[in-house]
């Protein structure tokens, strides 16, 4: 590939988001009663977590199909960056506005994480715009 060095953070981040939404969703599909108490503090309806679990997974496996070939796919480049800047902002929202019955220690590194990965993605499409 010629453009090698515009490339690589973009495929840094696919690789490093697409890994991080793999994981939350298998632990959110398979372990949801655990993530519920460690995030939610109150009761929450196991099947949502394991909705948001099914998403995740699923996005996750997109996002590391396209790591592999990451060539005319910046409409879903553009949908994760996306996705973890409203989750991020979500996070941070309810933060905030103490949203919250779950430790606020967890829901912040969440907000940072979401914004972080989101910046890093936004600018590996930035990066690489040029075979997106």
């Amino acid at each position: 590939m010629a453009q090698n060095t515009e490339v690589k953070v973009l495929k840094i981040s696919l690789l490093v988001v697409g890994l991080l939404w793999l994981i939350s969703g298998l632990s959110y599909f398979f372990t949801p009663a655990m993530i519920g108490k460690l995030i939610v503090g109150n009761q929450v309806d196991l099947i949502m977590l394991r909705l948001i679990g099914g998403l995740h997974i699923a996005l996750g496996i997109g996002t590391l199909m396209v790591y592999g070939k990451p060539e005319k796919q910046g409409i879903f480049v553009l949908t994760i960056a996306l996705a973890n800047l409203l989750a991020g902002l979500a996070f941070l929202g309810g933060w905030i506005m103490h949203e919250y019955t779950g430790g606020a220690g967890s829901i912040a590194i969440f907000a940072c994480l979401a914004l972080v990965l989101s910046a890093l993605v936004f600018w590996g499409r930035s990066q690489a715009r040029d075979i997106l």
